[in-house]
């Protein structure tokens, strides 16, 4: 393709110019965006020695009609503006580092910037004025994207007395409305732009409409990060990422720069980093070097840099991870100085602290959030914090529920807090740690009550043991889910059918050895998983108060069921499943004794086994399990609170066991066999 240029002379004699370009050279051009259209034109005023550039936006009555770029730079000498639209990809820029006249950095290299002008209109005209030897003179260029090949350059004449050097850019007959180019819309994308550079040269200013382009007092902060090099072949370049912070709202972009920080392409990245606008600069002469060969709109796809974006994209996660806890620290220590941050003192455990982080994450976030949580009175700011601990403290569920439906946060808000949650890994710490710890304070108060001589005497068996249990069967084993509960051997072979097949049929009750109908308390079941798919393992439990000795009376009872079990043909179906039938109390009396071996083992014969456990034994095998969680956890079990946990979970089923006199009693009158 080449352009013709039209050199009108005083006598209208006309010259003509060539200029060779690429055949996707316009196509590229007109994939600009608006805004980077408009600051291409404002770079080339810079790269001219600009010190004063004004955008003016004229309007009509249907909208936006004409932009024109004002500047007071050099101007292009009239024997030398065909060079300058003729010289696409060889720019004079490109042979030197720095503008003519006050050696500033250069932004572009390839004279192609101003092609740019037809993303926005079909017609750009460049009012020039320069100085000559011996007067200042002006002259005007003028395009059209209709007939872009021909260019039309006119005779130069002095210049209007007061005039300055400097080019006035303006087009017309605009594509569109360009709201996007309108102050409200552009002024923050322009400080973005154009911040490091502003940065730097302090003497120039640009405006839009009269409003000033002024970084310097939308910036909050900024930051600058080394990264590693890009190595390219031969040749390594250093990188570096330079973080600016807004005291403004804005779309959060990550800028591809040259080592100067010129931006030449923004990269599309989302960034889930809270409530922080902030603009990222990437800066190596690796991105000038692709720039200059076209490479840099499929940065993505280039293995070198996609790898140093993908490191830049986090170190801006870490950098505002890092400023998140500052934030948090700064504002907690304000709610402790009003006395309504919801936790007292140091935290003393591992959970402890992983929750306040949690808090102090989900309550800086509600803060930021909600314009009036600030405002709000201490009281009621404190009663929100409170029921946020509360929510942290019992579920991920609970969390979200007031959130939404107390604190009102928008779902987008409460999607994000949910991930960074999750990236965090706070909440699974919680979630896991919570279980341990109740755990932990279920087997400090069972120890008691079941060692208690007061409150074991006034334990009930099937009322509040029985059922305490069934809703906490972990403490036969992680394993175990409960089948069934105070239920007829009858009950415990329909749940057993499963593994029978439907040709079983289940019309006659299981017939106890020596009763019409033999009750068990707890039967549970777990898939051993060791040779077969369907193996399968029963724990009968026949619970009795910690007050009755394991005796010939006792071992009989659950001798009974292993019996009449094997007795029944429909138990022995299935293949691969073994039964345990277990009697459980405090003490084993010497009959007791004599019938069961080290592993209190009383009868074992083919898939059925019967014994005793005490409660003791139970109870240790539960403390050696957790106890490697309790060291890591830094968990210590005040027998007191482990007492008050277990009356507020089952209030109703302990009424009368655990007394407030107990509950006063201190922790040097209690048995020494109840710490944990």
């Amino acid at each position: 393709m080449a352009f013709e240029f039209l050199v009108v002379s005083a006598v209208m004699a006309i010259q003509k110019f060539t200029v060779e370009v690429q055949p996707d050279f316009i196509e590229r051009q007109s994939k600009t965006r608006p805004i980077e259209a408009l600051a291409e034109i404002i770079w080339n005023a810079v790269d001219a020695d600009a010190t004063q550039i004004d955008v003016q936006l004229s309007h009509n009555e249907f909208g936006l009609s004409s932009i024109t770029v004002r500047d007071n730079g050099t101007g292009i000498p009239h024997d030398q503006a065909h060079a300058f639209f003729s010289r696409l990809g060889g720019s004079w820029k490109k042979r030197g580092g720095h503008t003519k006249g006050k050696h500033r950095m250069l932004h572009g290299s390839e004279g192609r910037g101003r092609f740019k002008v037809f993303t926005l209109g079909r017609v750009a005209d460049w009012k020039v004025t320069y100085e000559a030897p011996k007067s200042l003179r002006t002259y005007t260029i003028s395009l059209l994207e209709s007939d872009i090949r021909t260019g039309r350059i006119s005779d130069d004449r002095p210049a209007p007395a007061g005039a300055h050097t400097g080019v006035d850019v303006t087009i017309s007959e605009l594509h569109h409305n360009f709201q996007s180019l309108e102050p409200e819309s552009s002024v923050q994308e322009l400080s973005e732009i154009f911040a490091l550079y502003l940065k730097n040269y302090r003497d120039v200013k640009i405006s839009i409409d009269g409003r000033l382009i002024d970084p310097s007092t939308a910036i909050a902060s900024s930051k600058s990060i080394a990264l590693a090099d890009i190595k390219d072949e031969d040749q390594t370049h250093t990188v570096e990422i330079e973080i600016i912070e807004w005291r403004t709202a804005t779309k959060r972009a990550l800028y591809l720069c040259n080592d100067q920080g010129f931006p030449f392409s923004q990269v599309s990245t989302r960034f889930h980093v809270s409530d922080f606008q902030f603009s990222a600069y990437l800066k190596s002469p690796f991105i000038a070097l692709l720039h200059e060969e076209g490479q840099l709109g499929l940065a993505e796809m280039h293995p070198a840099l996609s790898g140093v974006i993908a490191r830049a994209y986090e170190a801006i996660k870490e950098y505002f991870k890092d400023r998140s806890a500052e934030q948090a620290r700064i504002l907690v220590q304000e709610w402790k100085d009003e006395k309504i941050y919801p936790y007292q003192g140091e935290p003393q455990s591992s959970l402890e602290k992983a929750e306040r982080k949690v808090f102090d994450i989900v309550a800086t976030s509600v803060n930021n959030q909600l314009p009036d949580f600030a405002e709000t009175p201490p009281k009621s700011k404190a009663l929100h914090l409170r029921m946020l601990r509360t929510a942290i403290e019992r579920s991920p569920e609970d969390l979200q529920l007031i959130l939404r439906e107390v604190l009102q946060l928008p779902q987008r808000k409460q999607e994000e807090l949910a991930r960074l949650l999750r990236e965090a890994s706070l909440s699974a710490i919680i979630s896991a740690a919570k279980i341990v710890a109740d755990r932990l304070k279920f087997i400090s108060a069972l120890e008691q009550i079941v060692f208690n001589p007061e409150m074991r005497n006034r334990l009930k068996e099937r009322s509040q043991l029985h059922k305490i249990l069934a809703d906490n069967t972990w403490i036969f084993g992680e394993e175990f889910n409960l089948s069934v509960s105070d239920k007829s051997l009858t009950e415990v072979l329909r749940q057993h059918r499963h593994l029978l097949g439907d040709e079983v049929i289940i019309d006659e009750p299981v017939k106890h050895i020596s009763k019409t109908r033999g009750i068990v308390d707890l039967m549970l079941s777990r898939a051993l998983r060791r040779h077969r798919a369907d193996e399968l393992e029963h724990l009968v439990v026949e619970l009795k108060a910690p007050k009755v000795k394991i005796g010939t009376k006792e071992i009989t009872q659950v001798e009974e069921y292993a019996i009449s079990v094997a007795g029944d043909p429909r138990f022995r179906t299935a293949n691969g499943v073994s039964w345990n039938f277990w009697v459980l109390s405090e003490e084993v009396d010497k009959y007791g004794a004599f019938r069961m071996n080290p592993d209190g083992i009383i009868e074992q014969k083919d898939n059925i086994t019967v014994g005793i456990k005490t409660w003791a034994q139970l109870i240790q095998e539960n403390k050696a399990r957790l106890q490697f969680f309790q060291e890591k956890l830094e968990h210590e079990v005040d027998q007191g609170t482990a007492l008050r946990y277990l009356q507020g979970k089952y209030e109703a089923l302990l009424t009368g066991v655990i007394t407030e006199e107990i509950l006063q009693t201190p922790e040097e009158d209690e048995p020494a066999e109840s710490a944990i």
